[in-house]
């Protein structure tokens, strides 16, 4: 008695014999040649240890892994890698639900590390085409400055990096992505892209690849199980169908009706995974049944696609049969979730789909049927709450039948009560422009509501536009705030009297580096809120205009602003916020000059921010209070407020870098210029690449610092410290820096053979040439080396050259390096 097994690569049978031993697992040596060369490969592609930064780690903004196989599509994929190497945009075309996003997403995993980084853009919930350039700049985390907006601002942060960015589903944006991608590819010489569409985007230079369907079974397969698996949609109706079935297998017995699955759904990937989940549910005769049942129903893509028909029927085919599989109660949740353009938790499911037949409670297990049915996806991640998204084929399909059903302006009544409600949670905080707004994560929700609900409820509206510019200005998008405020906000018929919007504006166009409209916006601000007698708007307008003050140098008056701020805030009973008005005013009497006054000021507020503020706002706390601290000459309490800084905040936010400039100045003030201008030259191209500028004063005073360490350094210093900055980046400078205060803690970590060995690297020897004046062995160089890396938390010899080469360590390796030798 045999059975049957199939080669892991090519699907063909494998005859395994019942007398025991490992089983094959692949047909011939070719076959397992072509394994190995994979799996090396995706050992090179994978990432030796955790990302040390978004802007630095290649495939950071690529999902690393799928939660399912990829099957098939081997010949697509060495096509790919080389087509990309000979040109710089490439395409790829075919009808929705064919794989292209995958197939992309498969690709950009399985690409060498040369390049800086890849990047994945998903343009499925975008919808307005003029905004594209500034949803491309938010998805890859690049913020404007001093008015340079979209395309500026994305060529100002890829500059001449060797840099793959992946836009997908671009074929409802088409003309706009052409646009788009002609000038970055124009302006930006070593950047590449890979584009997934419908349509070609016509730009000069593109490639186009088309993405054909899944290979099928031969007409005259029959029931021969090899013939069978050798196709590739075969393969992967059994992949996915043995996930949801466990057990499920490809026998003679359900052979010619899966084929048949597979040839009615013309190999298009999203339909054959469709069809799959519902194994085990039915019997794969039951599913080409209903598959046949549904051909006369909606064509899913009719309206938007341009190419032929027969491929769409059978997409249409099975979301529509997998449409009708569900109850009613299913059906109204999943018809009714196609308004959340923008992703969603459970809450947001509960308050949107909610209510005509459906009651709460019922939803959360609706939704958790959805997922398994493939109709809803989860988001990767672990982050709390989980989120889900429906695909946006299926979401299409869905916001079909909810106009059919005639659900819609409920829906989004709906919709619009619940954004109102995230909002209020906001509500009290007197400066709630620079409080985390709860709608943040529900952008994309809160434009495509407001979008569609013209003419509904114009109080929340305009409340709910308020919001969503306050998003845009946090998010660093002040081109997108500043269209909300001056547009719907800032009409003749504008629903708002008080003086939130223009105080929102004042702060936007600081951003924006306009300083007059800044001013003449803060100013409009308190003087509304002066007629309306409202204590939090008026401190709030206060503030604005201080800002706007102390951005264009008017220290005296932004000063007089705070203290006015502070009275009126103190009277609200708020502590956190008098705290922080309080850290305001301490700020600005520091750039007047007044440090003694700021320092006593810091000592009152610090202890309650620490205590009752988010990380933002303490982190700012921190930094003010350290730079007060550094005025006053008091160095080892700046450094320690400057170290708690970078411990609070992420190593790859822009915030980090004001904690490493203020370690900057400790060392320069300290005496270690070499230090403080490697800090300072690795902080500088660091906001070079996140294009964020910080205010001026504390610019100038940077500045300053590094044009003393230069001239007190020799050339070949200077140049060895701007040297070692180029290494220093997101995670790798936050360590450095936080290492100056423990550099002689982890020097006598190291052993004494271990320090020479240490001392010979930063002087530039090899391992062999420290072999031989150690007369040691290379293996035991080696071996000292791999103990120092683990030590010092140190990955390459690079790192450890520069940790040696800091002043501060060098008398101890002198020392050091004459001590009797190991035994």
């Amino acid at each position: 008695m045999t059975r049957s097994r199939t080669c892991e690569v090519c699907g063909a049978a494998l005859i395994t014999r019942p007398h025991g031993g490992r089983p094959a697992r692949y047909c011939s040596n070719a076959c397992r040649q072509r394994a190995l060369r994979r799996r090396l490969a995706a050992q090179r592609a994978a990432p030796a240890a955790p990302p040390a930064t978004s802007a630095t780690t290649a495939h950071d903004r690529v999902p690393l892994s799928a939660l399912d196989s990829f099957v098939g599509r081997r010949q697509e994929l060495s096509r790919l890698r080389a087509l990309l190497r000979g040109t710089r945009l490439l395409t790829l075309t075919g009808a929705g639900g064919v794989g292209k996003t995958r197939l992309a997403l498969e690709f950009a995993r399985g690409l060498p590390n040369r390049f800086a980084r890849v990047d994945l853009v998903e343009l499925d919930s975008l919808r307005d085409g003029t905004v594209l350039a500034q949803s491309v700049a938010t998805a890859l985390g690049v913020g404007e400055r001093a008015g340079r907006t979209g395309v500026d601002g994305l060529v100002r942060a890829i500059g001449d990096t060797s840099r793959l960015l992946v836009l997908d589903n671009c074929e409802h944006l088409a003309e706009p992505c052409a646009l788009l991608v002609a000038s970055l590819l124009g302006r930006c010489p070593r950047l590449r892209i890979l584009a997934t569409s419908r349509e070609a985007l016509r730009v000069p230079g593109e490639t186009v690849f088309r993405v054909g369907e899944l290979s099928l079974p031969p007409a005259d397969a029959g029931d021969d199980v090899a013939a069978l698996l050798r196709a590739d949609a075969v393969r992967l109706f059994v992949e996915r169908a043995s996930n949801r079935s466990p057990g499920f297998s490809l026998d003679r017995g359900n052979a010619r009706p899966i084929a048949e699955i597979c040839r009615r759904l013309d190999g298009l990937t999203l339909a054959v995974e469709l069809a799959a989940r519902h194994v085990g549910a039915l019997a794969p005769s039951d599913i080409l049944a209903g598959l046949d049942d549904q051909l006369s129903q909606l064509d899913l893509l009719a309206d938007g696609s341009r190419t032929g028909p027969r491929r769409h029927r059978g997409l249409a085919a099975a979301v529509d049969w997998s449409h009708r599989l569900l109850d009613p109660a299913e059906r109204a949740v999943f018809r009714r979730l196609a308004v959340l353009v923008g992703g969603f938790d459970v809450a947001a499911a509960r308050s949107v789909c909610a209510g005509d037949g459906i009651g709460p409670g019922q939803v959360f297990r609706i939704l958790c049927a959805l997922e398994a049915k493939s109709l809803v996806v989860r988001l990767p991640g672990d982050a709390a709450p989980t989120r889900f998204r429906q695909l946006g084929t299926i979401r299409a399909y869905a916001m079909e039948q909810l106009r059919a059903s005639g659900e819609l302006p409920g829906t989004l009544r709906r919709a619009l009560v619940w954004l109102t409600g995230l909002a209020d949670r906001g509500r009290g905080d007197v400066f709630a422009d620079q409080a985390s707004s709860p709608l943040a994560a529900e952008r994309d929700n809160l434009a495509s509501v407001l979008a569609c609900t013209t003419g509904q409820d114009d109080a929340a509206r305009a409340r709910l536009t308020l919001e969503l510019a306050r998003v845009h200005y946090q998010q660093e998008q002040p081109s997108a705030a500043r269209a909300l405020l001056t547009g719907p906000l800032g009409g003749a018929g504008a629903p708002a009297p008080g003086g939130e919007v223009p105080a929102l504006a004042a702060r936007v166009a600081c951003q924006q580096a306009d300083l007059d409209e800044a001013l003449r916006r803060g100013e409009q601000a308190v003087a509304r809120e002066r007629m309306r007698h409202d204590p939090a708007g008026l401190a709030n307008a206060l503030d604005a205009r201080a800002a706007a003050r102390l951005c264009r140098g008017e220290f005296t008056e932004a000063v007089a602003d705070l203290r006015e701020c502070l009275d009126v805030v103190a009277s609200l009973g708020t502590p956190e916020e008098i705290a922080w008005c309080t850290h305001h005013l301490a700020w600005a009497l520091l750039q007047a000059g007044r440090a003694p006054e700021a320092d006593a000021l810091m000592a009152r507020c610090l202890p309650v921010l620490r205590e009752q503020a988010p990380w933002p706002r303490t982190a700012a706390a921190l930094h003010t209070a350290g730079a007060v601290r550094l005025a006053l000459g008091h160095l080892e309490s700046a450094e320690r407020l400057f170290t708690e800084v970078l411990r609070i905040t992420p190593g790859t936010s822009f915030h980090s870098l004001y904690p490493v400039e203020g370690l900057a100045l400790v060392a320069a003030e300290s005496g270690d210029p070499q230090r403080a201008l490697r800090l300072y030259e690795a902080s500088a191209r660091a906001r070079h690449r996140l294009d964020t500028e910080p205010e001026v004063p504390w610019r100038r005073t940077m500045e300053q610092a590094a044009d003393r360490a230069r001239k007190l350094l020799s050339p070949a210093a200077r140049e060895a410290a701007v040297a070692g900055a180029r290494g220093l980046h997101g995670e790798r400078l936050v360590a450095y820096a936080l290492r100056a205060r423990r550099g002689a803690d982890e020097g006598s970590r190291l052993t004494a053979r271990e320090s020479m060995v240490v001392e010979l690297v930063r002087e530039g020897l090899t391992n062999r040439q420290i072999a031989e004046q150690l007369r040691l062995s290379v293996h035991t160089v080696a071996t000292h080396l791999d103990k120092v890396r683990d030590k010092l938390g140190l990955r390459s010899r690079t790192q450890i050259a520069l940790w040696a080469a800091d002043e501060n360590r060098k008398l101890w390796f002198r020392d050091i390096r004459h001590a009797a030798p190991e035994s």
